[in-house]
């Protein structure tokens, strides 16, 4: 499967780049492709980052569940691509990653292939370059994490190292931009010259260990010993019940700080959008334009530009977080505790940091996925985490709750919404799983733990406002796209909501909706809440009569009156049965537009993003109808 549409019927993408079937950018004879290979955790996707910045695509191997990135970058005026090789720990056993890798350096795709290993931890990062042995592919030795070899007392003679291989060897700290130099002026001389590792080198490869303890004879020196590499942090950290804690906690720390953020960041321009908003309308009316164009502007495309802020905002935060602590070593530490219990449903113990994200801000744990290195599972984790009800729908449903049930009842309605999370999950799991991550693909977890390092926080600042950039643009398309659509369906003309398309609709399919236990106001307000949450309360005032209009209502999430008109709205309008239905049918419907867009990102698929989406749509119909039907027997 690809993960990329046009991928494998080697088609143009959306960014009009032709694909061939290992890849995403234009090749010509004149463009050198350059190969990254190395073991995780090794620093390979900081280096990536830091050379092609936003010039990259991610796709999928075809065929496979295994991240297929691709670059561009220039140096000297020469236009070269830079592949990222799956991440593994060596060219000789039998997972995908390592048979993809094996298989395209065998190919030929590559010009030269950068090797990169950990300097911190020399002698275990070796065991790649020790499989790469008999590669007639030229080649160059990347060392990095130079800067916490030192700290540790760690001296290499990267010169008689290069003498005893036959290949260039580049020391660096891929953090540090100003390394980076060197790293592209050794490219640029091996493209020309195509060193091979020496063949007296290689009748010695035969038995790796024996080969990297010749190899690092005379060129590797310790003062300390590799115990100091470690801090006496990781004795809580890697700790069974204290390192969950702690890492609970950390998480927590992240994503309470990038709220507090995002609040900050989107407060400014909320203030700054809502007065340009009066000011355009005030003007628009003045020169007689027509209502559906002021309402367009006004209502939906101002808030789309909201939205799209709001979404980089939390994005940022969270990005921000995540880099810290993967660039730190930390990140490592999480997958190891939680790996064994995020297997048991087809995924990494990285991905247990989306999921708790996910009850802040869906946005928030959809990109948090991006710290799994495999697209199936990355998929896969972002579904499941839509099940994991957001803030909004946290603020939401208790005041629904408690007007229809009082507040012991109203409590135990919460309880049941995040024990019914649990069984989601479960399902989104049997449906998507075998596809995404099929049982015959999992490998466990086999990992080395780097050593805690410092961090370029401007180059980590770099990487991340690319990222959050990117996000916002693409962002921008989805949100837009989608808001249109539902702005043609919910306007009312002559300010009548009566009129609407949405509306005739509604009272049209609701001999069907009263099926799932949702009456026409109810189902139109569940579908306003597949654009935002936040607005839900509004939607209800609007659509039972107590003012408003539906298009402002749900894309400005206005004021939504005081919590006893909401309370006197909903008890007269909905039987304790449809009360029910409809929170679980908001509760685990689509979790908004802005979490659609972010999905749509994260997966680069608008198959996937579709299949998603409606999923839980016509998941949300079925748990309602369940619930109203058991509800007609309880109450």
């Amino acid at each position: 499967m690809s993960n990329c549409d046009a991928c494998t019927a080697n088609k143009k993408c959306n960014n009009n780049k032709s694909h061939g079937a290992n890849s995403f950018y234009r090749r010509d004879a004149g463009t050198p492709v350059i190969a990254l290979l190395g073991q995780p955790n090794a620093g390979k996707s900081t280096i990536f980052n830091m050379m092609t910045g936003s010039h990259q695509h991610v796709g999928n191997w075809p065929g496979k569940t295994v991240d297929q990135k691709e670059g561009e970058f220039k140096w000297n005026g020469k236009r070269m691509i830079l592949a990222d090789l799956p991440g593994s720990y060596s060219l000789s056993a039998g997972s995908d990653a390592e048979v993809i890798t094996k298989d395209y350096i065998n190919s030929g795709n590559a010009d030269l292939v950068l090797v990169l290993a950990d300097a911190s931890q020399l002698k275990r990062s070796l065991y790649m370059l020790a499989d790469f042995v008999g590669s007639k592919v030229p080649a160059v030795l990347i060392l990095n994490m130079m800067d916490v070899a030192n700290g540790q007392g760690i001296a290499i003679d990267t010169r008689l190292l290069e003498d005893k291989l036959g290949l260039p060897v580049v020391p660096m700290s891929a953090i540090q931009k100003k390394d980076y130099r060197k790293l592209y002026e050794t490219i640029e001389k091996s493209l020309d010259q195509k060193p091979v590792i020496n063949g007296d080198t290689m009748a010695s490869a035969e038995k790796k260990i024996a080969f990297i303890d010749t190899l690092l004879d005379g060129v590797l020196t310790t003062a300390k010993t590799s115990a100091d590499a470690y801090s006496k942090f990781d004795r809580i950290a890697l700790s069974p019940v204290k390192g969950k804690i702690m890492a609970f906690g950390i998480i927590l720390g992240i994503f309470l700080l990038s709220m507090l953020f995002a609040g900050v960041a989107a407060g400014i321009p909320s203030l700054l959008l809502t007065h340009i908003a009066e000011l355009l309308r005030k003007f628009m009316a003045n020169v007689g334009v027509h209502p559906l164009l002021i309402s367009l502007i006004c209502d939906v495309l101002v808030n789309v530009l909201y939205f799209a802020l709001m979404m980089a905002s939390f994005v940022l935060g969270i990005t921000l977080g995540f880099n810290l602590m993967e660039e730190t070593g930390y990140l490592a530490r999480i997958s190891f505790l939680f790996d064994h219990t995020m297997s048991k449903v087809g995924l990494q113990g990285k991905t247990i940091m989306p999921f708790f994200m996910g009850l802040g801000c869906t946005i928030a744990g959809t990109t948090g996925t991006r710290v799994v290195d495999n697209w199936g599972q990355r998929v896969l984790a972002i579904a499941m985490s839509w099940a994991v009800p957001c803030g909004a729908t946290l603020s939401v449903v208790p005041t629904i709750a408690m007007a229809l049930f009082g507040s012991t009842g109203g409590f135990l309605v919460v309880v049941s919404i995040f024990l019914f999370m649990f069984l989601m999950m479960w399902l989104v799991y049997k449906i998507f799983g075998n596809s995404l991550s099929p049982k015959e693909e999992r490998v466990g977890l086999i990992m080395e733990l780097p050593p805690y390092h410092k961090q370029n926080i401007r180059n980590t600042l770099y990487v991340t406002f690319q990222r959050t950039i990117d996000i916002f643009l693409r962002a921008i398309r989805v949100i837009s796209l989608v808001s249109i659509v539902f702005f043609v369906l919910t306007y009312g003309f002559g300010g009548n909501q009566e009129s609407s398309i949405l509306y005739k609709l509604g009272k049209l399919i609701e001999p069907v909706t009263m099926f799932f236990g949702l009456k026409w106001q109810a189902f139109l307000a569940f579908c306003a809440s597949a654009i935002s949450k936040e607005s839900l309360l509004g939607v209800l005032n609007t659509l039972y009569g107590a003012g408003g209009n539906l298009v402002s209502s749900t894309f400005g999430a206005k004021t939504a009156g005081s919590s006893a008109d909401i309370s006197n709205i909903l008890a007269a309008n909905f039987t304790k049965a449809e009360g029910l239905a409809f929170i679980f049918a908001i509760s685990f419907n689509m979790p908004c537009i802005s979490a659609l867009a972010a999905t749509a990102r994260e997966t680069h698929s608008v198959k996937w993003t579709a299949k998603i989406g409606v999923f839980y749509t016509l998941a949300a119909l079925v748990i309602s109808c369940i619930v109203y039907h058991i509800g007609l027997l309880v109450f």
